[in-house]
């Protein structure tokens, strides 16, 4: 779950300033699926939209990770908290793979932006969860673009809401040319912000009437 809501067995000892997307489920259910990734000793992570680097700093020790964020204040804070558990994070600003063009990964992982908005804010904290009315601004972009820095056998990991079409990730995904599958669905109650919108996201057809769950789901795609 996004926003300001959701808190429950999260990584500690995270330095997360406001304007920072705090971790959350979603960041506690990716980074239990990269700690499953058989990853070795010099290997290479790209964590596109890190927030605070939760799940960069949740990769095995020796591996040569990247994080990429759009925002100063993420970027800094991902550094910041690679340097306090000993990891050495190369953080980048961009925006999504703008920012390691020419690089090749063993493994990608990304929890982007994906609860559906009637707005997309430009500033401000609902950047790290708003994406627009389908919910998918940020998720399709990753699944046309992240397949092209993948190695081959390299790994895309990938957490979203169901509420941003499950079936269409998979489906994108695999014109891509990767061999998908679901490692976990996790279903839980809506939070304050989702709760909001749930009149909204009903006449998008997005949710059935009444419905107040959502399923957070993890994505495991190999290039072939």
């Amino acid at each position: 779950m996004k926003g300001p809501e959701g808190e429950g067995r999260i990584m500690t000892f995270l330095i997360v300033p406001p304007g920072v997307y705090r971790p959350r489920t979603d960041t506690e259910l990716l980074a239990d699926a990269l700690r499953r990734e058989p990853m070795t000793r010099g290997g290479r992570l790209l964590d596109l939209g890190t927030g605070s680097g939760a799940v960069a700093v949740a990769a095995r020790r020796g591996v040569r990770i990247t994080a990429v964020d759009i925002s100063r204040r993420a970027v800094a804070t991902a550094w910041l908290n690679g340097m306090l558990h000993r990891r050495l994070i190369r953080v980048r600003k961009g925006d999504l793979l703008e920012a390691v063009r020419g690089d090749l990964f063993d493994v990608v992982v990304s929890n982007p932006p994906y609860v559906p908005s009637p707005d997309l804010p430009t500033r401000g904290p609902a950047r790290a969860w708003d994406a627009g009315p389908s919910g998918r601004l940020w998720l399709d972009r990753i699944c046309a673009e992240a397949p092209g820095v993948l190695k081959p056998a390299g790994v895309l990991l990938l957490v979203h809401s169901s509420l941003a079409d499950v079936a269409e990730t998979v489906r994108r995904l695999t014109r891509a040319g990767l061999a998908v599958e679901t490692l976990s669905r996790t279903r839980q109650e809506f939070g304050p912000i989702t709760r909001s919108r749930a009149r909204w996201l009903e006449r998008r057809g997005l949710l059935t009437e009444g419905e107040r769950h959502e399923e957070m789901v993890v994505i495991r795609g190999v290039r072939v």
